[in-house]
């Protein structure tokens, strides 16, 4: 199965923006529940959950699409009755990735609207599409190209680590320490992937690396470490920026106490009286 530069960047823009969304994210919410821990999700949180599962359900479907009617894809079609043989199980193999990411991305939107599905539903979706497409790396055909199944058997590694962060996740809501490592996970996923594409397909053209050179396995192992250090990196200068958003928040709005929701700052009135979103101007404060 050909590994293309475009397909493979594609999906690891994919991963990391959202790995780069939730690493800024997730360490405002931790901030917010610090300051008020008896604050309950608020409508803009919820907000923010419809959204991103309508973002992954609007990439999932438009990655079915491109896989299906690029010109060289099945077109929907999976058997070939003249040839009697499967119609390019490539496309069908990424087909079937993005089908569970798009079914994650519809649990995340009715998770939060008026079904009221039980909670913990959208990490057990989320949880599923990363054990599949896991799978699906793994057991691929590869027929001798060593070094692409090396790649992939590492690439398997950060996605199962994401699929079980996201499992525990459904007994361990807003786990700030899950919700870091599932962020990782994603971050190194992205990264990872458009080094696949680099050393299997390069954009420039000519021949990927050498299948059969054994230093190009130790090289490659070595910088699988080197960008997940790159993802922790990515990880401690966006949760920095995320604290000094607080404090200066906290320091433009005095004594006015200030909720931190996914970048915006609320300011909320006594326990009784409902948050009005702060005007962006300081004039109005004073």
């Amino acid at each position: 199965m050909p590994t293309s530069f475009l397909g493979s960047a594609l999906r690891g823009t994919f991963f990391f923006i959202f790995g780069l969304w939730w690493s800024v994210r997730y360490p405002l919410k931790y901030l917010r529940r610090k300051a008020d821990a008896e604050s309950q999700p608020s409508y803009g949180v919820r907000r923010v959950e419809v959204f991103e599962g309508a973002v992954k359900a609007f990439f999932a479907l438009a990655g079915i699409l491109v896989e299906q009617f690029v010109p060289a894809g099945p077109h929907l079609q999976l058997y070939s009755p003249k040839t009697h043989s499967w119609m390019d199980l490539t496309h069908w193999h990424y087909t079937t990735m993005y089908l569970f990411f798009l079914l994650s991305g519809i649990v995340d939107v009715i998770s939060h609207s008026p079904l009221k599905l039980p909670l913990g539903l959208d990490r057990l979706s989320l949880s599923v599409a990363l054990f599949i497409e896991g799978l699906l790396f793994c057991f691929r055909d590869y027929s001798d190209a060593g070094l692409d199944h090396h790649l992939h058997s590492l690439l398997a590694m950060a996605i199962f680590a994401g699929a079980l962060c996201a499992l525990l996740e459904v007994f361990h809501r807003d786990h700030i320490i899950l919700e870091t490592f599932r962020t990782s996970s994603f971050l190194l996923q992205g990264s990872w992937l458009w080094q696949i594409g680099f050393v299997l397909s390069p954009p420039w053209g000519g021949p990927g690396w050498d299948q059969t050179d054994r230093s190009n396995f130790t090289f490659l192992t070595m910088c699988f470490c080197w960008h997940y250090a790159g993802a922790l990196a990515v990880l401690a200068a966006n949760s920095a920026a995320s604290h000094c958003c607080n404090e200066s928040c906290q320091l433009k709005f005095g004594d006015i106490d200030v909720e931190l929701d996914c970048g915006m700052c609320i300011r909320k009135g006594n326990k009784s009286s409902s948050g009005a979103l702060l005007p962006e101007s300081a004039s109005d404060d004073k």
